[in-house]
């Protein structure tokens, strides 16, 4: 009898995942869905091999459980479902939130393991729909687990992550991740909001290059997401935007001081920096967000 790899959530990442995963060793994918519109769907279009809407039953036969909702669902779905959950079984997710997802954790029995995973891949989109097989190819896996986290586990999530394309996995603290993805990632959605703020928006059309639309992509996002993101990350994020201020801050003063020997030491600085960080590193997943 082939082992379960249950999957709650079928968006673009968890029906991603889904579509991915299949194939993966020994494992049946079940899709966890609250609509027969979304099951209808998933079947359809080949995403997981089954599609129920009884969470309770599939939760008791996984053998591998991924929470692919938004954060704040991912705590109240960790209580609501603590008993659930089949002894002696992995749970992890796919937040690009950790602290917060881990700090929930903690209600589950002692015989479920957990570990915080996020994969470095997404889109600006949102929905089945827009879900693709080769989401994760070239994206970086990042595993946050507990002390007591099963090496059996954390090994199984490492054959997971290259079976569906990522590049590599990377173990790091809750704490770490949500330092880190607050510059990397949030700080990047509000810099493209911000742009996006500005009075000469739509005097600019027309006037649009790549970089513009590049730094803009990804300020059409999930409000109800992100918001939750930014929020359970406030303090890194606050902190990360504190960095960003003062970096503007510097070159707006380079400006007005009408020394171009400063703006130019400036740039060099900072062009040569991102030439150190490009050396040797390979394409990310053209699905980064």
């Amino acid at each position: 009898m082939k082992k379960k790899i249950v999957i709650v959530g079928l968006g673009l990442i968890g029906g991603s995942l889904a579509m991915a995963l299949r194939g993966f060793e020994d494992y049946e994918v079940v899709g966890v869905v609250r609509r027969q519109a979304t099951a209808d769907y998933a079947m359809a279009h080949g995403v997981g091999d089954a599609v129920t809407l009884d969470a309770e039953e599939a939760l008791r036969q996984a053998d591998v459980t991924f929470l692919c909702i938004d954060p704040e669902d991912i705590i109240h779905y960790l209580a609501e479902h603590r008993d659930h959950f089949k002894p002696g079984s992995l749970v992890t997710d796919v937040c690009g939130i950790k602290g917060a997802v881990m700090a929930a954790a903690r209600v589950l029995p002692e015989t479920v393991d957990f570990i915080g995973s996020h994969p470095m891949a997404g889109t600006e989109f949102s929905g089945i729909e827009h879900a693709q097989a080769d989401m994760f190819q070239g994206a970086h896996y990042i595993l946050t687990p507990r002390p007591n986290s099963g090496e059996e586990h954390l090994a199984l999530l490492e054959r997971l992550a290259h079976h569906i394309g990522c590049r590599d996995v990377v173990r790091t603290t809750p704490e770490r991740h949500d330092d880190i993805i607050a510059y990397t990632s949030q700080m990047m959605h509000i810099i493209a909001v911000s742009v996006c703020d500005d009075r000469e928006l739509f005097e600019c059309q027309g006037f649009e290059g790549s970089s513009f639309r590049g730094c803009t992509r990804v300020a059409d996002l999930d409000v109800e997401l992100w918001t939750q993101l930014f929020s359970l990350n406030r303090r890194a994020l606050t902190a990360a935007l504190d960095r960003l201020a003062e970096n503007l801050d510097a070159y707006r003063a380079a400006l007005r001081s009408g020394d171009d020997g400063l703006l130019r030491e400036k740039l060099a600085h900072s062009a040569a920096r991102k030439h150190q960080l490009d050396l040797g590193a390979r394409p990310a997943s053209p699905y980064y967000v």
